[in-house]
């Protein structure tokens, strides 16, 4: 399989290109099922598996929380709604069906 060209899209305001990357949890196996914000992505079309990581074909996008924009989101005073995407992969684990949440997006 060849690897596609990384696919380039605008980074809303407020928000960063994380990476393109996600390591798999310690011990998952086939069958691996990868979500991008509860959506289904598909292999070799969305990403490609490389050893213990996900390789994705665009940039993942994080929203930047700081100052004073943080503090009105925990305070709920002003709703912000950036792009925020998270990264959930299902797997197997000594024959047992898991999921992972929110995993950590590297460059």
């Amino acid at each position: 399989m060849t690897d596609q060209p990384p696919t380039e899209q605008k980074v809303p305001k407020g928000s960063y290109a994380a990476g393109r990357r996600v390591t798999l949890p310690e011990g998952a196996e086939q069958p691996i099922v990868v979500f991008i914000n509860g959506i289904s992505q598909t292999t070799g079309e969305d990403y490609t598996l490389r050893g213990n990581e996900i390789l994705f074909t665009r940039e993942i996008i994080k929203e930047t929380k700081a100052g004073r924009r943080k503090l009105f989101m925990l305070l709920g005073v002003v709703g912000f709604y950036n792009k925020d995407e998270t990264i959930d992969v299902q797997f197997q684990r000594d024959g047992k069906t898991e999921l992972a949440s929110d995993l950590e997006v590297l460059k």
